[in-house]
């Protein structure tokens, strides 16, 4: 018979297992390795959002703030001074002044030019009406 014999003191030879052609070894731990897409996406993409905010910004100092295009569209709108009477409306008269228009054009001025919060009048209240052009 014969006998073996296994020695727990002998050094174990490790071999290190062949890499197939072309991969890398990964990146030892504590530094970032970032692939050509990757630095792409981490320098483009702030860029890209610098230069939209850098354009945004811009367009507001460099545009003018006009309500109008031309001067003559900022004339003053002739009106009239009209007393309202017993049971008249501001529909009433919006189409007493102005039959050609659309009250609810004329009704639209008569509140923005007398600063009213309602559509409700009262007998003797003085308002100013846009007169027909």
């Amino acid at each position: 018979m014969t006998s073996s014999t296994f020695n727990s003191a002998s050094p174990i030879s490790r071999t290190r297992e062949a890499t197939p052609a072309g991969s890398r070894r990964p990146a030892p731990h504590g530094r970032l390795r970032l692939t050509r897409r990757g630095r792409i996406v981490l320098i483009g993409l702030p860029l890209l959002l610098l230069a939209a905010v850098l354009l945004t910004v811009l367009g507001f100092f460099t545009s003018p703030a006009k309500a109008s295009s031309t001067r003559d569209s900022l004339a003053v709108t002739s009106s009239v001074k009209v007393t309202v009477g017993s049971g008249q409306t501001l529909w009433a008269i919006a189409g007493a002044v102005d039959p050609q228009r659309d009250p609810r054009d004329v009704v639209a001025d008569i509140v923005e030019l007398n600063h009213l919060d309602t559509s409700v009048v009262r007998p003797g209240q003085v308002l100013f009406v846009p007169s027909a052009a």
